[in-house]
């Protein structure tokens, strides 16, 4: 029985992928806090005529190397110390926003989550 569920499971995955469907990533995915599966192939979101790019937000320790590798992973990071964002980052962190609308963004967002300074990728809503 396990067997055929494990089919079942696979066969679901490989006809969501065939029809467009985004699979969530694997691994560190628990701490994206956002629905990726809302995310086109060119990280958009919203109706065909009202495409968008969702913006994402998490906190990094106040020190340089954290700040080279994160823009080392995503171009579209821009850093805003002294703001603790929604997410609420610490006087010890600077928060960090980006963008989904880049090439490989869902790599983007699993590297990011896999390191081990990030506990929580939020998506940003701004006023």
């Amino acid at each position: 029985m396990p067997r055929l569920m494990l089919l079942t499971l696979g066969l679901a995955l490989l006809v969501l992928t065939a029809a467009g469907c985004r699979v969530p990533p694997t691994g560190q995915s628990a701490k994206i806090k956002f629905d990726v599966t809302k995310l086109d192939a060119d990280g958009l979101v919203g109706p065909p005529s009202g495409k968008r790019s969702l913006a994402y937000e998490y906190c990094i320790p106040n020190k340089p190397e954290a700040q080279a590798e994160v823009k080392g992973i995503d171009p579209t990071a821009r850093l805003m110390p002294g703001s603790p964002g929604r997410i609420g980052c610490t006087k010890d962190q600077i928060l960090v926003i980006g963008e989904t609308h880049q090439p490989n963004h869902m790599q983007v967002l699993s590297q990011l989550a896999a390191l081990p300074y990030v506990t929580s990728i939020q998506e940003a809503v701004f006023e």
